[in-house]
């Protein structure tokens, strides 16, 4: 789940992204509150909340936020109310601290790695990487399906080359830190940089460039 909230460009509109947009949307109104339903499966791949900053206390946040279990409850009694049958749950960040636990070549490209990537103590991804400096048995940052980058752009389950990648693993610089080298390459962290699983700390991250 991706929750994102900005006022003075959107107006007072909670968007939530629930999974990928579809090429044919249905979409319901209850009140104030609009679901988007793909068609061919009634699955919510999104909901949009209208008029609720004020109570949910996000009038001053800009972009991505993280909902608590408070803000959740508040959601999820407002559905329930309109007749909306859905339930959030709460949802950290999908950005965290990654381990490459193992490679090898991509069977149809030259500068491919698919990597073998843990990002909790039992949890490990599949992700294509083309970063030229991928190894094994390093730290990195990795973009699970279902982030919300910098830039805005979310990040879903994919393929590259006919190979399937859950995610991706990222560089300083489309994280935007400051300092951060212009050019593709993964972010290496230090080992003693945070566990694997924790969500990327961007203050600490931003220190690896100082001078």
């Amino acid at each position: 789940m991706i929750t994102s909230y900005n006022y003075p460009a959107m107006g007072d509109a909670l968007i939530i992204v629930l999974a990928p947009n579809v090429t044919n949307p249905k979409i319901n109104q209850f009140d104030n509150v609009v679901a988007i339903t793909d068609s061919n499966t009634n699955q919510i791949i999104g909901i949009n909340v209208f008029g609720m900053g004020q109570q949910l206390g996000i009038q001053e946040d800009r972009g991505q936020i993280f909902l608590d279990e408070k803000q959740i409850n508040q959601l999820n009694q407002l559905f329930k109310s309109v007749g909306l049958e859905t339930e959030l749950t709460v949802s950290p960040s999908k950005l965290v601290v990654g381990y490459v636990e193992s490679m090898q070549a991509h069977p149809d490209s030259d500068h491919l790695h698919i990597t073998q990537t843990r990002v909790t103590e039992d949890k490990t991804l599949q992700i294509v990487s083309g970063s030229p400096n991928m190894a094994e048995n390093i730290k990195v940052v990795v973009a699970q399906p279902g982030t919300m980058m910098p830039s805005g752009e979310i990040i879903w389950d994919g393929a590259l080359r006919g190979i399937d990648s859950a995610g991706m693993i990222v560089s300083g610089r489309e994280l935007r830190l400051p300092g951060a080298p212009d050019k593709p390459g993964a972010l290496i962290l230090p080992e003693t940089f945070g566990e694997v699983g924790e969500p990327f700390d961007f203050e600490k991250g931003a220190q690896l460039f100082e001078a």
